[in-house]
């Protein structure tokens, strides 16, 4: 996850929960990177760059990564992430890097930006996946165009100079759809107003949820907002919504009340992270430790990966 923000639910039911699953599966080996270096790609402020990026290796620490189990450390603390970029980029032209969607958008976004770092992004993003030779990305589907990017970069590398790098795959984990709080489209960290943090008070998430947009009658088509909170309230409270559904159609549901069953329900499930969190951030001794430890041991694999290729290209 790119450094720009706290984890909020989306995040953490989308994506964290199928990393923890694949934490405990003995099948796999499991890196998780903080994507710091991501993160400068597109405009920022250097004090909230320090800020998030610490805040969320604790969000990663407190909904369950175990640096005994997985490896789980900022690539900014891997410089080799940096030097296998600039190889892979000599097999990848700017019209390729160019054409994808992704780095359109952006350049929509943010159009006196248009960095050079915006535009080798997927080179970036390949040497984050390719230093470790990973075979296996649990990434969502609208990552699909920059994974095809890795897969190219890898079979030009192994043709050209000889290496052995797999194609990457994305890993569909089982994660859930979490909707905007604004009734369109996802929980986005880039969107104002369509998340709850996982850090988010009692009174943060029911003031968040009761800022849903709703009827003021029940019945009838159901507008964004409804078809989100109903979504929302399957996630959390799936026994009431049945009975909610029934209220709904007949014209009779509180949304006030629905709203505020959400809200507790969705704290309770954030509140053990809060929990552990609180122990975390009183010991910076240990969160020292494992963003150290997470570099040397992601290094000591990286550079193994690097040393080979220099030696394919004719450098080593």
């Amino acid at each position: 996850m790119r450094a720009t923000g706290r984890l909020h639910l989306g995040n953490y039911l989308g994506a964290i929960k199928g990393m923890l699953e694949l934490q405990e599966n003995p099948e796999y080996e499991t890196l998780y990177m903080v994507a710091d270096l991501h993160a400068i790609t597109t405009p920022y402020k250097v004090e909230e760059l320090r800020r998030n990026r610490k805040d969320l290796l604790i969000d990663y620490l407190a909904a369950g990564l175990d640096p005994k189990k997985s490896i789980i450390f900022y690539p900014s603390d891997v410089p080799e992430h940096m030097e296998l970029a600039f190889y892979f980029s000599s097999v990848a032209t700017i019209a390729r890097m160019q054409h994808l969607p992704t780095y359109k958008d952006k350049v929509k976004q943010f159009p006196q930006d248009n960095s050079m770092a915006l535009l080798n992004y997927p080179i970036q993003m390949a040497a984050d996946i390719m230093a470790y030779k990973a075979e296996l990305v649990p990434v969502g589907i609208d990552q699909e165009p920059h994974l095809e990017v890795a897969r190219e970069i890898a079979r030009k590398m192994n043709t050209q100079y000889g290496t052995d790098f797999p194609e990457p795959k994305r890993f569909a984990t089982k994660g859930e759809y979490v909707p905007s709080l604004k009734g369109e489209g996802k929980m986005s960290k880039s969107v104002a107003g369509t998340y709850i943090n996982v850090g988010d008070s009692f009174e943060e998430v029911q003031k968040k949820v009761r800022s849903i947009p709703t009827a003021t009658v029940a019945g009838g088509e159901m507008s964004g907002g409804i078809k989100a909170l109903f979504l929302l309230s399957e996630l959390f409270i799936a026994d009431s919504v049945p009975n909610y559904k029934k209220e709904f159609e007949v014209g009779s549901l509180q949304f006030s009340g629905m709203k505020d069953e959400l809200a507790q329900a969705i704290f309770e499930q954030v509140k053990p992270i809060q929990e552990k969190r609180k122990k975390i951030e009183a010991d910076p001794e240990y969160v020292t430790r494992v963003v150290k430890e997470g570099a040397q041991k992601a290094r000591a694999i990286a550079l193994a990966t690097v040393t080979e290729v220099k030696k394919a290209m004719g450098l080593g």
